[in-house]
């Protein structure tokens, strides 16, 4: 398998699908290839690394909590954070929807990234500061909230890998295409064969809802293979 991976340094305030919604920013004004779409999502007022893909096994796998692929997050947060506050996100933090997985958590320098266009709020009576966290879960909006429960807000959230993938020499609003890491291709194979189980006595196709979906054909405006994704924009 081959560029079947885009690695995409997203900006603030651009909408992680190609659809139009309503004046916002999309995808569309800064990837022109054909047939690739987001593997997860990453909201709107989030910056950084998004990935992209036109297989839908792979799609799946980056995509889902399930396979568990760690996601680091660059944080500034409002305040100079304590490290009760980095060993709370590093147990877990409990939020309406339940308590956090532990992550890894600890306190950085700030990085060396593009000023944000706008940039954040400056209050010279309230200093800032960094962290760096890495989860392994999806909860809705996730890393904003977890800081915000150990009593530290977030001003700016960079996602700056998804397991082995960075946004290292990719500028924002940038692009480039790369090739599958051994583990995760392997991962790919193995969900490929279980699926394959479950194909057509022809083998020609696999059944979806009752009817029969070719593979390589794409479905309601995604890659083959792939879950349905909302066309919401999720994630922290």
């Amino acid at each position: 398998m081959s560029s079947n991976l885009i690695l995409f340094n997203k900006p603030f305030r651009v909408m992680s699908q190609f659809s139009p919604e309503g004046d916002k920013t999309t995808l569309a004004q800064f990837i022109d290839v054909a047939d690739f779409y987001p593997a997860g999502r990453l909201d709107f007022d989030s910056e950084g690394l998004l990935l992209l893909t036109n297989h839908g096994p792979l799609q799946h796998i980056v995509a889902s909590p399930d396979f568990k692929m760690a996601k680091t997050y660059w944080v500034q947060v409002e305040g100079e954070i304590t490290q009760e506050a980095i060993e709370q996100l590093q147990e877990g933090v409990t939020l309406k929807d339940g308590l956090t997985k532990p992550a890894i958590a600890e306190c950085i320098e700030e990085p060396d990234f593009a000023p944000r266009v706008p940039p954040v709020r400056y209050r010279e009576s309230i200093p800032t500061s960094w962290i760096s966290l890495q989860i392994k879960e999806g909860k809705n909006r996730q890393v904003r909230r977890m800081t915000a429960a150990v009593g530290f807000p977030t001003l700016r959230l960079i996602r700056y890998a998804i397991g082995p993938y960075t946004l290292d020499n990719i500028p924002v609003g940038q692009w480039q295409y790369t090739d599958l890491s051994p583990t995760l291709a392997k991962e790919v194979e193995q969900f490929e064969q279980r699926r394959n189980k479950t194909t057509s006595p022809n083998g020609r196709g696999r059944y979806q809802k009752g009817r029969q979906v070719p593979h390589g054909k794409r479905v309601a405006g995604r890659a083959a293979g792939a879950k349905p994704t909302r066309r919401t924009h999720r994630k922290p």
